[in-house]
């Protein structure tokens, strides 16, 4: 056997390792307690966190039961589970398995279902509203090379620098374990929807934005909804950095299929969802003084004892 047909048989041995892999996890999704709902949520909740942890770089933390806060005073519903950043982001408040999470930290947020989704998309529609709302903020003040900038555009209006990140957002994943298709009206508010076909075994991925381009993503996680910001969206703006050219290939390319078309899910996720990760790359830095703001603006307003 030469080198190449050695090397051929290893990455073959890989592809079936990971197929192997997906049958695991639908086998252990599939597992039912009986009587006790919540406790094979919360055992649902520890498979899929098992299988992103295989998936993303070591920089990124996963917690279960989350809750995400903005220096705007906004806080998300509960979150099963959340994919983040704790190098470079404090926590606003971390008791045991309580936490707080900035939005500027958090990467991707991940809503585990079972398998009745049609009576559940008005509380799902809900859910990701509560995230959508929150928003990072610009007033982060930092080292740099050439020494110590003040980020926030509102104090520096002459600046003319412009920025990779003006508003980032956290990926949104759906895991559910129904053996149905998606709806499209669920499966259109998340970028990933993750099922299973309990028949043979298999993981099942919806991703509606598949064919859409890097730079839409780009735009997309880095420079979000800026309509939200009001009077500041001009601040917003302004400070986009554009990509020069633009990177015009297809997620599609990361997404890996076999000789009968089915796709390998945990594959596929590895290269589409690190992509994903890697556009955003580091975390926006957080900005201290907006949130001491807006603590001490709440705090202000507490009855006296």
């Amino acid at each position: 056997m030469s080198q190449d047909e050695a090397d051929k048989k290893t990455i073959r041995k890989i592809i079936e390792n990971y197929k192997n892999l997906e049958k695991s996890l639908v086998s252990q999704l599939c597992l039912e307690t009986p009587g006790h709902h919540p406790t094979t949520g919360t055992y649902r909740e520890a498979v899929w966190k098992s299988m992103f942890e295989q998936i993303i770089p070591r920089k990124f933390c996963i917690d279960q039961g989350v809750f995400i806060i903005d220096s705007y005073g906004k806080i998300s519903a509960e979150v099963d589970l959340a994919i983040f950043d704790e190098q470079y982001t404090p926590y606003i408040f971390n008791y045991g398995k309580i936490k707080f999470i900035p939005i500027e930290a958090v990467a991707v947020v991940i809503q585990c279902k079972s398998r009745e989704l049609d009576s559940k998309a008005a509380n799902l529609e809900k859910w990701v509203d509560s995230i959508v709302k929150l928003k990072t903020s610009l007033a982060s003040v930092a080292r740099i090379i050439t020494g110590l900038v003040n980020n926030n555009p509102e104090k520096t209006p002459s600046s003319k620098e412009k920025k990779s990140q003006t508003s980032t957002r956290p990926i949104r994943i759906l895991c559910s374990t129904t053996n149905k298709n998606i709806p499209k009206k669920i499966s259109n508010l998340f970028d990933i929807s993750l099922s299973i076909n309990d028949k043979d075994n298999t993981l099942k991925k919806t991703m509606p934005q598949e064919k859409n381009n890097y730079e839409w993503w780009y735009q997309e996680l880095n420079h979000y909804g800026l309509e939200r910001f009001g009077d500041d969206k001009k601040y917003h703006k302004d400070f986009i950095k554009e990509s020069n050219p633009p990177v015009n290939k297809s997620f599609e390319v990361l997404k890996i299929t076999e000789k009968d078309g089915q796709e390998n899910v945990i594959l596929s996720l590895i290269f589409q969802l690190n992509q994903m990760l890697m556009l955003i790359n580091n975390p926006m830095l957080f900005p201290h003084e907006a949130y001491a703001e807006q603590f001490k603006t709440v705090g202000n307003e507490l009855p006296d004892k």
